[in-house]
């Protein structure tokens, strides 16, 4: 597979912007995605940290879609040719908080190209950088990590595991195909490893239904508002370490650390899934 590096970065520095309104239904079909009893939501209510990835949903006609459910390769992001793509994680900064029925905007810039080599082959990272501003200004920085890799090998090894650390707080989750359907539909995700049992297991080779790399890291941020309330954020940071699936239940895990708030998604193995990082105002 010819990966023209020096192409894919040509990509760097192109931008796009997009414009929405902070509207109560998808903030209020979130909260009854995550079981929680308070889904009213009313105008100039702060929308709650993570919502913006409920806004600026891809609306892409249904004859640009590529066979894997996500818009065919080019356009805004680079085509990178590697079939699987993932979310590998994001850096958020809250400079302000966002109002529901606030007319909202989102600059988005390529920030970076570049390839790494891992166990699996060639991994193609590219990283997104989002603004999210209403009429005051920025108020949402988001920092976007998407990674390709090549279709999964015969026999390949796992990356060794990391083991979950104690918690202070734990939710059980249980990924039910329902709860990925709910999420993809909420963000409007038609990426068909989420939904569609038949290919994810056939053609990208994964053992059932993947969870949703922005569904793990909102469930860490549900865990930290019910456990502090009235906290604050600052920053929030996530990296996915290895993917969860609908075949066994997950926790959601944290505690208080000395730099801010520790969470972490905890699989049935006793093994991290996705590690993050909260620092509260």
């Amino acid at each position: 597979m010819d990966l023209d590096l020096d192409h894919l970065r040509q990509w760097i520095g192109r931008t796009e912007t997009l414009a929405d309104i902070a509207s109560a239904a998808p903030l209020q079909a979130l909260a009854a995605t995550l079981d929680r009893e308070d889904v009213a939501v009313r105008p100039g209510d702060e929308l709650p940290p993570g919502a913006h990835w409920l806004y600026f949903l891809p609306l892409h006609r249904q004859s640009d879609l590529g066979p894997d459910g996500h818009a065919r390769r080019g356009g805004f992001l680079p085509p990178v040719p590697l079939p699987r793509r993932m979310w590998a994680g994001s850096r958020l900064e809250f400079l302000r908080p966002l109002h529901v029925g606030a007319a909202l905007s989102r600059r988005s810039t390529i920030a970076d190209v570049s390839l790494k080599h891992g166990r699996s082959g060639p991994l193609v990272f590219v990283r997104v950088r989002h603004e999210v501003a209403d009429a005051q200004g920025t108020a949402l920085v988001d920092e976007h990590d998407i990674v390709y890799r090549a279709p999964a090998a015969p026999g390949e090894a796992a990356p060794p595991p990391t083991p979950a650390p104690q918690a202070e707080w734990t939710r059980e989750i249980r990924p039910d195909p329902v709860l990925l359907f709910r999420y993809s539909a909420l963000t409007f995700n038609g990426h068909r490893i989420h939904y569609d049992h038949p290919y994810v297991t056939a053609v990208e080779g994964y053992p059932g239904l993947v969870v949703h790399g922005p569904l793990m890291a909102t469930l860490l941020l549900d865990l930290l508002q019910r456990q502090r309330p009235q906290a604050r954020l600052a920053r929030f940071a996530f990296r996915a370490l290895k993917p969860v699936f609908d075949t066994h239940p997950f926790s959601v895990c944290g505690r208080d650390g000395a730099g801010g708030v520790h969470l972490w998604v905890r699989d049935h193995e006793g093994h991290v899934a996705m590690d993050a990082t909260a620092t509260l105002a």
